[in-house]
């Protein structure tokens, strides 16, 4: 053991880093203020951590820019990019001098390297690890080999090849309430969007000015259109809209596009590359993030992680993607395609905390054999639900529609719904969204390590808002009260909003002003479950003062009421 210690760390000496992150100790002497958001948050990242109460604090300060400029000023130095969360800058350098100089500045905590040469006798690694990293893109395209489903009647959209990987949702109810993604922000984080300007899935996106924001991390440039084509699919099933051939999950989103993956190399940069991807998609005011990018093996093995890091606050990205959860925003991530090989398990930042991460079924429900087994390290249930991966309806690279493989397609699929879901209960949090997500979910009383709490039913989460939402208003039209009778007066019905002290069969008993009695109502109540009691039909009392009494066994009540 001593000797394998002793001779790896000779081996990490002698190998040449060319980027490295450079860690700061502190944010002392910013110019900016958490009390002055304006100045490096958008009014739409403000609002959105205001609405769910999240306070911004020290980590949303841009680093002090001295600190930054002091980096710059070092030559052989080349700032890359920065991050404030973790308040360091990704840098590029070879020269050892230049490194000593940084590491002597006193608001530096160190400097560490994410990133090397090449060196095939660094490490030898097995043949199989050797075959993943040489197609870590390797989810199948093909052509469409079964017609399209034909327009539902009462179905707002005609989703064509889609319809099954919304249907399994009972997606297109959300459509059908007129949720399709207005007014929301999502930023997809991959490997490029290759030609998505002038595809025709993205006709209506285009037309519409719907991507509002676009950057490649890797290449430190704006443009995306012509880099790989893995996140212009991704992209096609959540935004693409050829009617009768290609819907997409939410087709009316406004959307960020962030390249932070080098396809050409795999090296822990990378994962720097997102979280400076994140933290843009935070500060323009993104409510999702939807990314279908995942690390376990890098070119170099001295870098790669082992099972037992997949526990969620040991990799850089995942503790990124925790912290975007903590900002108030969904992130979904792709649970990995590692289920047929040698690894087996989940990879980051599918890990991380308080996310959805997801797994991959075909169109019936069936787990493809690919999509990544749970749990994560630490016992958490992974992955968190499943969406359709396999047989995945999207655009190819040349215009004609496909089918892809892979929990790459699975993500955005379910990231479009989720979206719409929140579209349509904007009051609610991201965590209480995430809820009602795995609570619709086809198992889950009964979590497994393959789909989690399984495949969720958006109708059912709807339905599960939708009462959580009129409990909340009753709550508020309650006040101190138990009970409360409403409106008051009132002309043809009235409602009693509650919350029953004691579990009983209460009565309530309707009395005129001289004490006629006019009917009875029984009514189950459950101790502290708030509920509304319809009294309809009232057409045919008079106008007048009428006596409304109440008795649960304990507790009793009477209400004046006018009918007008």
């Amino acid at each position: 053991m001593l000797l394998f210690a002793i001779t790896f760390f000779s081996l990490h000496l002698s190998a040449q880093f060319t980027k490295y992150i450079v860690r700061f100790k502190d944010k002392t002497g910013t110019p900016f203020s958490i009390n002055d958001p304006s100045k490096f948050l958008s009014a739409k990242a403000i609002e959105r951590r205001a609405k769910q109460g999240i306070a911004i604090d020290e980590t949303d300060l841009p680093i002090v820019p001295a600190y930054i400029d002091s980096i710059q000023s070092v030559s052989n130095v080349t700032v890359l990019d920065q991050s404030k969360w973790f308040n360091q800058v990704c840098i590029s350098t070879t020269d050892s001098t230049a490194l000593s100089k940084i590491n002597s500045f006193s608001f530096v905590v160190k400097t560490e390297p994410v990133k090397r040469l090449m060196s095939p006798n660094l490490v030898h690694r097995n043949q199989s690890d050797n075959e993943i990293l040489k197609d870590k893109f390797n989810e199948q395209i093909k052509g469409i080999t079964s017609p399209a489903s034909p327009p539902v009647p009462g179905n707002y959209y005609s989703y064509g090849n889609s319809y099954d990987q919304i249907h399994i949702h009972n997606g297109e109810y959300l459509h059908n309430e007129g949720f399709s993604g207005q007014g929301m922000l999502i930023a997809i984080l991959d490997a490029g969007f290759y030609h998505y300007k002038t595809l025709p899935a993205f006709d209506s996106i285009n037309i519409n000015n719907q991507v509002i924001d676009t950057y490649d991390f890797v290449a430190n440039e704006t443009s995306v259109d012509e880099d790989f084509y893995h996140g212009m699919m991704c992209f096609s099933v959540i935004a693409g809209n050829i009617p009768g051939q290609l819907v997409g999950s939410c087709p009316d989103a406004r959307f960020l596009l962030y390249r932070s993956e080098d396809v050409n190399s795999e090296s822990p940069v990378e994962e720097q590359y997102w979280i400076a991807a994140a933290e843009r998609a935070d500060s323009a005011g993104a409510d999702i993030i939807s990314t279908s990018l995942g690390y376990n093996l890098f070119d170099n093995p001295v870098f790669d992680y082992t099972y037992s890091d997949m526990n969620g606050h040991t990799t850089m990205i995942a503790k990124a993607a925790t912290l975007a959860a903590k900002k108030g925003m969904i992130v979904l991530a792709a649970a990995g395609n590692e289920g047929d090989n040698s690894w087996h398990y989940i990879i980051t930042p599918a890990d991380a905390d308080s996310i959805i991460t997801v797994g991959a079924t075909d169109v019936s429900g069936n787990v493809a054999s690919f999509s990544s087994y749970g749990p994560a390290s630490d016992g958490r249930v992974k992955p968190t639900a499943a969406s359709v991966g396999s047989g995945t309806a999207l655009s190819s690279t040349t215009g004609p529609i496909q089918v892809g493989y892979g929990t790459s397609f699975a993500t955005p699929n379910l990231a479009g719904l989720v979206t719409c879901l929140w579209q349509a209960f904007p009051e609610f949090t991201n965590m209480q969204i995430i809820e009602a997500v795995k609570k619709s979910s086809s198992i889950y009383n009964n979590p497994d390590d393959r789909i989690g709490y399984g495949i969720p039913d958006f109708k059912k989460a709807f339905d599960d808002l939708s009462q959580q939402r009129a409990a909340k208003n009753v709550a508020a039209i309650l006040g101190n009260q138990f009970i409360k009778v409403f409106p008051n007066p009132f002309k043809d019905n009235f409602t009693v909003a509650i919350k029953p002290q004691i579990t009983s069969t209460a009565t309530f008993r309707l009395y005129d002003a001289s004490g006629k009695f006019y009917f009875s109502k029984q009514v189950s109540l459950q101790q502290g479950v708030i509920q509304t009691i319809s009294f309809d039909q009232m057409q045919a009392l008079q106008k007048g003062l009428y006596i409304l009494k109440f008795s649960d066994g304990k507790n009793k009540e009477s209400f004046k009421l006018l009918v007008q």
